[in-house]
């Protein structure tokens, strides 16, 4: 009996412990809800994304989570260290939309793309990675940070749906499992 006590006891300190150091720790907050469209594909309505209604809700909160960073600028290292931040690089803004879908728990870079999930394109959501640069599409739609492969950054560089598509030349394709 002593020895269920002093557990018992143990696992409540433990408790206290893990939830004061976490308390200060938000966890990441992502769209629940976004415009829809019939059918599988997205559409570009002005700079927001609607998300097909025939997607599995994982693509639809990447879609709408997206949505929320057409107005962040693009920041080099942007988004590396949370995915809430003040502007976007390429591979912090794919984070971002595969973080609300579930399928990231934290940011990575461009190059840690190259290994994400599994090969090949997905049903769904496609990550293109290579070092240097990570873009994605998800349900026919292209989130990058560059109009297509300019090599100079100015005020078109930020984290956007994109109009046109991008040849995938260099690129690791990749996807989520499942999707």
């Amino acid at each position: 009996m002593r020895a269920h006590s002093l557990l018992v006891a143990t696992v409540a300190a433990l408790l206290s412990l893990s939830t004061s150091v976490f308390a200060g720790t938000k966890p990441a907050r992502f769209p629940t809800s976004g415009p829809e469209v019939p059918g599988t594909r997205a559409a570009l309505r002005g700079n927001v994304a609607a998300a097909p209604a025939a997607a599995p809700l994982e693509v639809k909160r990447a879609i709408w989570a997206a949505n929320e960073l057409r107005s962040k600028p693009y920041r080099y290292g942007g988004g590396h260290r949370s995915f809430h931040d003040s502007g976007y690089d390429c591979s912090g803004t794919v984070s971002y939309a595969l973080g609300a879908a579930g399928v990231l728990k934290s940011p990575i870079p461009s190059s840690g793309f190259k290994k994400f999930g599994s090969r090949g394109r997905g049903k769904w959501i496609t990550v293109y990675a290579r070092n240097g640069h990570t873009f994605a599409v998800i349900a026919g739609l292209r989130l990058d940070t560059t109009a297509y492969n300019t090599m100079r950054r100015d005020r078109t560089w930020a984290p956007r749906w994109q109009r046109t598509d991008r040849a995938p030349r260099g690129f690791e394709a990749r996807h989520p499992t499942g999707l």
